[in-house]
């Protein structure tokens, strides 16, 4: 991996005035800077004797025979690293990863002791391994930069997925709480009952809940149910003038209480519950939880996502026993 580089490269004239596209940040944690390139090309001319087998590890690195072209092989050698290096660096979005594999190659090289039996073996030795560690530093530093560069991406790329469900879960919502609004002023007790139970379904739906439409078991009529972090719910709607009676609520209980360990039961009456009926199923190894219609528009208009709400009704009803637990009172 290299250093960032801070600007973009500016060949002629014309480059300077063409509008320059800003980088995204996995962009420039993938451009290499010159100080990277400039120690490239040293290491290269100084790692090998003979350009021959300079040419042969750039080959072999590159697997590419086209790259060799970039430089006139009878020039010096520090004339041909610098021509090469130049050569791929001039298209980096499209050589960015030859140069990266050639740094790192070059970068892994430790042993000099070829260079030791030519004349002044010594002082070659010692100054290739020199040019060696000092691009060895920089492609270290760009790994710390280029992972701090890619962790970020990550996070605004998570940041925006969220950003995208939240909008998308408030405009699916906004069209659920429109269908509702028309049910408010129906005159048909029985379809309205049954668009609620609809409604609540796409609730479930919306929230990744595994619902289940009304269904039947034993001819006990259900009006739903759904999923949540391993309990399932069996739920229960009424929407009639008065409250949900004591015995709506014992007749439902006992239906939650023929099923397994893990269920529980949902109850939502749009116009609230008898106070008796309330009272009597507290305090008493509750079976259900309580929603009211209070409850439904908050949800609807995005004040509470409809899990938190039955996460907190539930986790009061454990703590207090008590199976009604309204929105309002959520910041008590």
């Amino acid at each position: 991996m290299l250093l960032l580089a801070k600007e973009q490269d500016k060949s002629d004239q014309d480059e300077l005035h063409k509008p320059k596209r800003r980088l995204n940040s996995v962009e420039k944690a993938q451009r290499i800077t010159p100080a990277a390139l400039n120690a490239l090309k040293n290491a290269l001319c100084k790692i090998y004797w003979y350009k021959k087998e300079m040419k042969s590890f750039i080959l072999n690195s590159c697997q590419d025979v086209k790259i060799l072209n970039y430089a006139n092989w009878d020039d010096y050698k520090i004339k041909i690293a610098s021509d090469i290096v130049d050569g791929l660096a001039s298209n980096q979005q499209r050589n960015v990863e030859i140069i990266i594999n050639l740094i790192r190659d070059v970068s892994q090289i430790d042993d000099f002791s070829h260079l030791k039996k030519e004349v002044d073996g010594e002082k070659l030795a010692r100054e290739a391994k020199l040019a060696v560690e000092s691009l060895r530093r920089l492609s270290q530093n760009h790994d710390r930069i280029s992972r701090d560069s890619q962790e970020a991406e990550q996070r605004r790329k998570a940041s925006m997925e969220r950003l995208n469900k939240v909008t998308i879960v408030a405009n699916r919502l906004d069209e659920i709480k429109k269908r509702y609004t028309v049910l408010v002023t129906s005159k048909n007790p029985q379809s309205r009952g049954i668009e609620l139970e609809e409604v609540m379904y796409d609730i479930f739906n919306l929230f990744d809940l595994d619902p289940r439409a009304s269904f039947e078991i034993v001819g006990e009529q259900m009006d739903g149910a759904f999923s949540l972090a391993g309990t399932e719910f069996l739920f229960e709607a009424r929407w009639r003038k008065e409250v949900a009676s004591r015995a709506d609520l014992d007749s439902f209980s006992a239906k939650v209480k023929r099923k397994l360990e893990n269920s529980l039961g949902l109850f939502l009456s749009i116009n609230g519950f008898s106070q008796d009926g309330v009272e009597i199923h507290s305090n008493n190894q509750p079976s259900i939880i309580l929603m009211t219609g209070a409850d439904l528009i908050a949800v609807l208009e995005n004040r509470i996502d409809f899990v938190s709400l039955i996460q907190r009704k539930k986790r009061h009803a454990s703590q207090t026993g008590k199976i009604l637990f309204e929105v309002h009172q959520l910041s008590d």
